[in-house]
């Protein structure tokens, strides 16, 4: 794996063909969170709404990873760490919201989560392809390679809830898999936080040795 040593320079985003990349990446969640919301709300699906939230939080954070393309690696880890604590909360909501949707558990539409799914599993296999060769870079560009991977797993996920729904006419596959997606969420968050952290320990003590 790159940069598994402090002699090896991690991948920094300062690439025309990665930026390029990123912005049509940024643009396929943007029009997937839209389409999965709308989606989601009629056919009462929570693994649905929790996929779309997770490609609106990834539209937002690969803008703020083009911004900092270029900065200080502080300034980088910096990022890297709002984007972390951003994937916690979004665990934490979507988790939460499952938990109280057991209390009342509607039964959801199979069929539109299973559309839905395929549509958004296309899109993210897309993006995925997109950015592979620059999963190993620092914090900020390692922080998109677990988004888009996230998404894809997510997909996949949605259309295995739409087929439990439908086999056990039941909303519980639903919930079961908006409770996983949660904590894929939860767990790409302490990564990249980790990551961050240490990258940030770096800077301050490369600064400090001056």
């Amino acid at each position: 794996m790159a940069g598994c040593c402090d002699t090896t320079a991690r991948f920094d985003g300062m690439s025309d063909s990665y930026k390029r990349r990123l912005w049509i990446v940024i643009a396929i969640n943007a029009a997937m969170f839209m389409v999965e919301m709308v989606a989601g709300h009629l056919a009462r699906s929570q693994a649905l709404q929790a996929d779309a939230l997770d490609f609106a939080g990834d539209a937002l954070t690969y803008g703020l990873s083009l911004a900092v393309i270029g900065a200080s690696l502080r300034v980088r880890s910096m990022a890297a760490i709002a984007k972390g604590v951003s994937l916690l909360l979004m665990g934490a909501f979507v988790f939460g919201s499952t938990l109280y949707r057991v209390v009342y558990i509607g039964v959801p539409d199979a069929g539109v989560m299973g559309v839905i799914g395929v549509m958004a599993l296309a899109a993210n296999l897309a993006s995925v392809a997109l950015l592979l060769a620059y999963k190993d870079g620092d914090a900020n560009v390692r922080s998109v390679w677990l988004c888009s991977r996230n998404d894809a797993i997510g997909n996949i996920a949605v259309m295995l809830a739409a087929l439990g729904v439908w086999g056990a006419q039941s909303g519980w596959p639903d919930l079961i898999v908006a409770a996983l997606m949660a904590g894929l969420f939860l767990s790409s968050a302490v990564q990249i936080l980790r990551q961050a952290w240490q990258e940030k320990r770096d800077a301050n003590d490369h600064a400090a040795a001056r």
